[in-house]
């Protein structure tokens, strides 16, 4: 595929514009009170405000990172700013953490558990790094290391990203934390672009977590570990 151009990129804010209502902003000009922080990894095939049918401004607060980590990359003690920022200070109490089938971070992670092979680049290597105690554990733990293994290490790491968030200091007893993987290939049901749900607060039963959502719902309540 060839490079954007600033042309087609002005051309794509252009069409942005026009479908703009002249009061789309209005509400939230001054301030924002976002009721849900989604933290999704960084790709390029996984749209946050579209796997949430997001259109109006202000709902959703929109982190991302690759492996979806949600502690500090310097300091793994510490929530990641990004995702603390509205929670400390819009009073943002829904926290979703989203991992995504066919992760290309935890895949990294899992070649770096299994051959040492780490990615060259230091700004990459930092961000996959913290995932491969994870996949490590995950392995030990008896994940089996078949063609199936990073759609399942990419569920552990959504799981254990919301167990971090559910037992930090800085994240407000109220706040309601939430696992989903986001699948386009087919992995947990037929329909592409499903986001499931494997963690609530810390429960990952997919029995529990049915008992959580509207009977409609549980079709994407599933687990492959």
């Amino acid at each position: 595929m060839p490079s954007a151009t600033a042309a087609e990129l002005l051309a794509r804010n252009r069409d942005h514009v026009e479908q703009l209502s002249d009061d789309h902003f209005d509400d939230v000009l001054d301030a924002q009170s976002p009721p849900v922080v989604s933290l999704c990894c960084a790709d390029s095939r996984v749209s946050q405000e579209a796997m949430w049918s997001v259109e109006e401004p202000g709902w959703l607060f929109t982190p991302a990172n690759i492996g979806n980590v949600a502690w500090d990359a310097e300091d793994s003690s510490t929530v990641d700013g990004n995702l603390l920022y509205p929670v400390a200070n819009t009073d943002t109490r829904t926290i979703a953490v989203v991992g995504h089938t066919g992760c290309g971070a935890v895949t990294a992670a899992y070649g770096a558990a299994t051959d040492g092979a780490l990615p060259d680049e230091p700004g990459i290597r930092k961000r996959v790094e913290p995932l491969v105690p994870i996949v490590e554990d995950a392995l030990d733990s008896g994940i089996a290391d078949d063609e199936d293994v990073i759609d399942r290490l990419v569920e552990y790491n959504v799981r254990d990203q919301v167990a971090f968030l559910d037992e930090s200091n800085e994240i407000p007893d109220d706040t309601l934390v939430l696992g989903f993987v986001y699948d386009f290939h087919k992995i947990y049901g037929d329909e592409p672009g499903r986001t499931y749900l494997v963690a609530a607060d810390g429960e990952t039963d997919p029995s529990a977590l049915r008992e959580r959502v509207d009977s409609d719902d549980e079709i994407a309540v599933r687990s492959l570990l």
